[in-house]
């Protein structure tokens, strides 16, 4: 633009910020997320569907994550989002495990732990 209307004319970051004003927007903000825009909403996360997935991997501690979504019907991204985000499960050695130990687990432990503690008594003092 210099060269056709020489050093009077403005620079293309004012043309820039006088069209963000015109549009209604404020040039001191910048916007660093995409904004909200309608559009289908996120029908794979669901009720139903973390149900069905907590449901498998319950049944099956070695199911694989493309067998869940071709079972419940949902992409892969989808189901590795419910598994470890929404039900808080994680891959440990090929099986599904919770992240944190169920009151159940708990109290089963604390057993196991009891009887190696029993036995292991027993054969110190034989």
């Amino acid at each position: 633009m210099k060269t056709v209307y020489g050093e009077m004319c403005i620079s293309d970051c004012a043309v820039r910020k006088w069209v963000r004003i015109l549009k209604g927007e404020d040039p001191r903000e910048t916007i660093l997320r995409d904004r909200k825009r309608s559009g289908r909403p996120l029908s794979a996360s669901v009720r139903a569907h973390r149900e069905k997935v907590d449901c498998m991997i319950r049944a099956n501690r070695r199911v694989k994550q493309k067998e869940i979504a071709n079972a419940v019907g949902i992409s892969k991204e989808r189901v590795h989002h419910i598994d470890t985000t929404v039900l808080g499960y994680r891959k440990v050695t090929a099986r599904w495990v919770p992240r944190q130990l169920t009151v159940e687990m708990k109290a089963q432990r604390k057993d196991m732990c009891t009887q190696l503690l029993e036995l292991s008594t027993v054969f110190i003092l034989a």
